[in-house]
């Protein structure tokens, strides 16, 4: 009994060092400050932050170390709701340069130059189903359960190296249609950014997108390549990422709605498919073909890569890319590493109190919790890096270790073969039990003191 005291006392002050390291090397405070997060009147506003990001390892809420008197703050819980509530605080900035200076001062000294570093693009369903008097909640449609939920549309960006993945920022997206919006915006200053952030809240799902790929480009966070799935390919989408200075890989949509230029004509993917001839064999790709994406007059070249689905043989998915000097093995191995984002929403749902954790009806208050969980996010990533990469352990090992794997072309071939699964059955949505493999997988490559308490959530 007094061991397993001792070793939970150990793991806990273990934890606490790991914390302030993190919080100390990439100064979590400055960040804050550049953000708007001002003390005024809510107090220490590092200590506050800190003590919302060390509640996931106490395994309780506030209320509950409140009322038993264990890891009490020494500020008061309303200190804690004034602060959640700021309407100043930029947390999309926030995040972004927390996840800018991981990358530049952690991860890219690790990596070659030759290493292609993507930007993800995905949302995930964000229930609030118990919620009725919440500020802008909406009515949704969860494509991965079939029916209209309560909640919003967490857009959210992410970065990958194909080993490596941070989230960078995001917005929790309503509804511009009013009668899906089950409650209105709270009327605020309109020069705040508050008001802004719920502003871009009703936008559409592309147009947000594009705010947020802005944002991460003017904090020089280094890409070259934008992944996303085919609820986002759409010609003028295609053409606005590429004219932001970004090369696309995606998936598209086999609507006969959707027209690429094609030997002189407008045709459907599935019109350009029906009209080559295929490879045969064992060829991992079917066909590959080069088209024209055209809107408002203005041309882009890409290559459509038709990718076989092994299980089914009628059955295929169309990547496209406007990098065009790639080759069909390196695109579909490229848009392999978009999975990471699918780990990264299970492991927040499920390891890190995602939407559990707060309770409050303040737009506000649920933008900064949803900020407070990427950051926890970030330093369980970058932990899971530097206990496998070796040469994170000093210079020495620079120069006799090899560079950490990127993710393999099989490997993103067998993430395609899996999706084609929640394809042919009109998901939208990776399925739970493929999700749960990757994230045990993950899960496993943490330190065991970190492992430990997550896994007693």
């Amino acid at each position: 009994m007094n061991k397993s005291i001792t070793q939970a006392t150990q793991n806990d002050k273990q934890i606490s060092k790991s914390i302030k390291r993190f919080f100390a090397r990439f100064h979590v405070s400055s960040a804050l400050k550049a953000s708007n997060a001002y003390k005024k009147k809510v107090g220490p506003v590092m200590e506050i932050f800190q003590y919302l990001f060390l509640l996931i390892f106490s395994n309780r809420s506030m209320y509950m170390n409140l009322i038993i008197g264990r890891n009490t703050p020494d500020f008061a819980k309303d200190t804690v709701y004034r602060f959640m509530k700021m309407i100043q605080i930029n947390w999309i900035r926030f995040t972004t340069i927390l996840s800018a200076r991981i990358i530049k001062d952690a991860i890219l000294p690790l990596d070659s130059e030759e290493r292609a570093k993507v930007l993800i693009i995905e949302d995930s369903m964000f229930e609030r189903n118990r919620s009725k008097k919440f500020e802008l909640l909406a009515k949704v449609y969860d494509h991965a359960k079939h029916k209209y939920l309560f909640g919003f549309r967490m857009l959210t960006l992410g970065w990958s190296d194909g080993n490596t993945f941070l989230p960078v920022n995001s917005i929790l997206l309503s509804t511009g249609n009013r009668k899906n919006r089950i409650n209105e915006a709270t009327e605020v200053d309109k020069r705040t950014v508050g008001y802004k952030r719920r502003k871009l809240s009703m936008e559409k799902g592309t147009h947000a997108m594009l705010t947020l790929l802005d944002i991460a480009k003017k904090a020089a966070i280094p890409a070259k390549y934008v992944l996303f799935d085919s609820w986002f390919s759409s010609p003028s989408t295609l053409h606005a990422v590429k004219n932001m200075g970004y090369d696309v890989i995606g998936m598209v949509k086999k609507t006969p709605k959707m027209f690429f230029h094609y030997n002189g004509k407008d045709m459907s993917l599935t019109s350009i498919y029906n009209k080559n001839k295929k490879r045969r064999g064992r060829s991992r790709y079917l066909l590959s073909v080069m088209v024209d994406v055209v809107k408002d007059g203005e041309t882009i070249p890409a290559k459509v890569v038709y990718v076989r689905n092994r299980n089914k043989r009628k059955e295929y998915l169309c990547l496209i890319s406007t990098d065009v000097n790639l080759d069909e093995n390196e695109i579909i191995r490229i848009y392999g590493k978009r999975w990471d984002i699918e780990v990264f929403f299970k492991v927040c749902k499920s390891y890190l109190n995602l939407s559990r954790e707060c309770n409050s009806l303040s737009y506000d208050a649920i933008t900064a919790h949803t900020a407070v969980v990427f950051t926890r996010y970030m330093m369980l990533s970058l932990e899971s890096r530097e206990c496998n990469d070796n040469r994170s352990l000093g210079e020495l090992f620079l120069y006799f270790s090899d560079e950490m794997s990127d993710i393999t072309w099989i490997q993103a071939f067998q993430m395609l073969l899996q999706m084609f699964r929640t394809m042919l059955t009109d998901n939208t949505e990776l399925s739970d039990e493929q999700i749960t493999e990757l994230v045990d997988a993950f899960m496993s490559t943490l330190p065991v003191m970190l492992r430990t308490q997550l896994q007693a959530v």
